[in-house]
């Protein structure tokens, strides 16, 4: 048993190093200059062992998504569980997503470059199944807590609503939000001098327009996030910002 673990453990570490070298790799010359032979002398391992892990370089581009998205599951999946009403866990999820995305500012990066459907339809179809179950394992946290929102009498939504259409707006303004972050665009062009609390400024007003309890003016969510900093993410964002 101990060998196997062993075994296991070495594994993983390859796997580590190859797609680490792939990333700096891709991320340095893209999707065109990176490629298995180059994978294989950067990590000094013969191609057929970089192939024994990865069937080709689009499936090693998915490998990095699927690596960073179990991630931000996890984050998601943490904050979820915040002592809170369901609006304030749900603000929780956003903490998380804000700080996906200054852990992995590169992540939305490769996925554009995956999704062109060339690319993303030759790597395998484990990997695309992995990357969609946990993209979708996100969004599910969001809607159940939506759902649990309307349980508990804080939501309900008038007619041509729904908990999906409510899931799909706020993902939307993640995915806005972090598309305008990573792309540099600075205050020069938005005309916002910190784009992640007007980010969250305006998940409020999207928020009181669905009519969703306690509504913005009614509530303390100001000290609300700084609770979810201080008990969800404390030690998460202390990296990023350290003392």
């Amino acid at each position: 048993m101990s060998v196997q673990t062993r075994k296991q453990r070495e594994i993983e570490l390859r796997e580590k190093l190859i797609l680490d070298a792939a990333e700096r790799m891709l991320l340095e010359r893209g999707y065109l200059g990176l490629n298995m032979d180059r994978v294989a002398e950067a990590v000094d391992y013969s191609k057929g062992t970089v192939y024994q892990h990865f069937t080709c370089k689009e499936d090693l581009i998915a490998a990095l998504l699927v690596r960073t998205i179990t991630v931000r599951e996890g984050l998601f999946a943490r904050a979820a569980l915040f002592r809170g009403r369901p609006r304030e866990r749900l603000m929780a999820v956003g903490v998380a997503d804000q700080l996906f995305s200054k852990v992995y500012p590169e992540h939305d990066r490769i996925e554009r470059v995956i999704k062109v459907e060339s690319i993303w339809d030759k790597a395998s179809v484990d990997r695309r199944t992995q990357f969609m179950q946990r993209d979708h394992n996100c969004l599910n946290i969001i809607t159940g807590i939506i759902r649990d929102a309307v349980a508990h009498g804080d939501l309900t939504f008038r007619e041509g609503l729904s908990d999906r259409s409510l899931a799909f707006g706020l993902w939307s303004m993640a995915i806005g939000a972090r598309l305008i972050i990573t792309h540099g665009l600075g205050e020069e062009v938005t005309g916002v001098a910190v784009p992640e609390e007007t980010q969250m400024a305006n998940y409020q007003v999207f928020l009181d327009g669905y009519g969703w309890q306690p509504l913005s003016t009614q509530w303390d969510y100001d000290g609300v996030l700084e609770r979810i900093r201080a008990e969800v993410f404390a030690d998460d964002l202390a990296n990023i910002h350290p003392a």
